[in-house]
């Protein structure tokens, strides 16, 4: 069996990481979020947001780290393998910001591919900032769009979760997937 690669993304705040954290409980294999680590590592270091100081330094980090975590569906026997955000989400972020970017990061969001994209939406309700989470919530909703555009922009089928429990978002997202393959 083929462990099929799944991303969950959306814009800060939305809930991916708690979701994630379900699923691991749930008993799915899951991979987190590394740019709060990096972020964090940044900070140790003096610089406050790396990824506003030096968006070229952070986003390359964070690709080498998510093709590194892509890569670990090898070593899971299961039939799916959860991503915190995928590699696309580095160029979708660094068009929200209007970054320039060389060919490299194109090149391996197209060479490494998902088997599906799971978008969650700006949800105000659980929006709260922190240390790490500088965005509004209106910034928010523009990054959803850019990230939606950007997965799309490399071929993917976005598929948008409402917004709702823990569980409504699992059972919706395993329900699409047991659909799909």
């Amino acid at each position: 069996m083929k462990t099929k690669r799944i991303v969950i993304t959306g814009g800060p705040g939305t809930g991916k990481t708690a979701l994630i954290e379900h699923l691991t409980k749930a008993g799915y294999h899951t991979l987190p979020e590394i740019s709060r680590a990096v972020t964090k590592k940044a900070q140790a270091e003096g610089i406050d947001q790396l990824f506003l100081e030096n968006p070229i330094l952070f986003s390359e980090m964070l690709l080498e780290g998510r093709l590194r975590q892509y890569h670990q569906s090898v070593h899971v026997d299961a039939p799916y393998l959860f991503y915190d955000r995928g590699m696309p989400d580095v160029t979708s972020y660094m068009n929200y910001l209007g970054t320039e970017y060389n060919d490299k990061f194109r090149e391996i969001c197209n060479s490494y591919l998902y088997d599906a994209v799971f978008l969650l939406p700006p949800w105000k309700d659980i929006y709260v900032r922190d240390n790490e989470r500088y965005e509004s919530f209106k910034e928010a909703r523009i990054i959803f769009n850019y990230l939606q555009k950007g997965y799309e922009g490399f071929g993917y089928d976005v598929i948008e979760v409402p917004v709702g429990t823990l569980e409504h978002r699992t059972q919706f997202i395993i329900k699409k997937l047991d659909r799909l393959f």
